[in-house]
């Protein structure tokens, strides 16, 4: 079986991968193994879009290794015995870029020492007047339980979240359809769009509209049984 590597110490399990007849390759892999955590498993996706993980623990920070061992879960897959697993992801339009997130969009104030004014609508009706805030986080439920849940102090399995950092008058989370629509037009900035941890972002000035909704893509997860 044919596999890619990936992680920062991802080359010490090689042993460990050959052991069970998977082959290390660089290119068309069937598979790529995210040895590591979550952030680790982010990257993985950015790096390999759409190509199935499977993610093996080397992180005290991973929801989504198996509770089996890296070398019992290798075993597993290499005899057929696992299930496929979708996960959401974001997607974030501005300024004719766009970014995909498997965690989270953030828009966030460009500097720290300023705050920044939005108008925020989903599905098309404005939540009401006019926010100054740091920005939003627009999390997936897998993202949920990273800044989202900082924010929040909660989590959830269904939807999109929106969690609104530090704006200067209350307002609650709101959890909203994995098919709703975000629109968010900054009316003072600057301010930037960020997915995941990924190195791009988008620069926002007044009067630039960042839409944010599910991606037609999807991560996909080996989960072992």
């Amino acid at each position: 079986m044919k596999i890619a590597l990936f992680g920062y110490e991802a080359h010490t399990i090689e042993p460990e991968l050959k052991k069970h007849g998977f082959s290390v390759i660089s290119k068309n892999p069937k598979f790529v193994v995210s040895y590591g955590g979550d952030g680790t498993l982010m990257r993985a996706e950015t790096a390999h879009p759409g190509i199935p993980k499977i993610v093996l623990r080397n992180s005290s920070i991973c929801k989504k290794c198996s509770p089996l061992s890296n070398e019992d879960v290798l075993e597993r897959v290499k005899n057929g015995n696992y299930s496929m697993e979708s996960l959401m992801k974001l997607s974030a339009r501005a300024s004719g870029e766009e970014l995909i997130g498997l965690n989270d969009i953030i828009v966030h104030n460009k500097d720290p020492r300023h705050g920044i004014r939005y108008r925020l609508s989903v599905n098309g009706k404005d939540i009401g007047h006019e926010v100054i805030g740091d920005g939003i986080v627009v999390a997936t439920p897998f993202g949920s339980t990273a800044y989202f849940r900082s924010i929040t102090d909660s989590f959830f399995d269904v939807g999109i979240g929106i969690a609104f950092n530090n704006s200067t008058e209350q307002f609650d989370h709101m959890i909203i359809s994995e098919n709703g629509l975000i629109e968010m037009t900054i009316t003072r900035g600057p301010a930037a769009v960020y997915a995941d941890n990924h190195e791009k972002s988008i620069r926002l000035e007044e009067g630039n509209t960042v839409v944010i909704k599910k991606s037609t893509l999807c991560a996909k997860l080996i989960v072992p049984r």
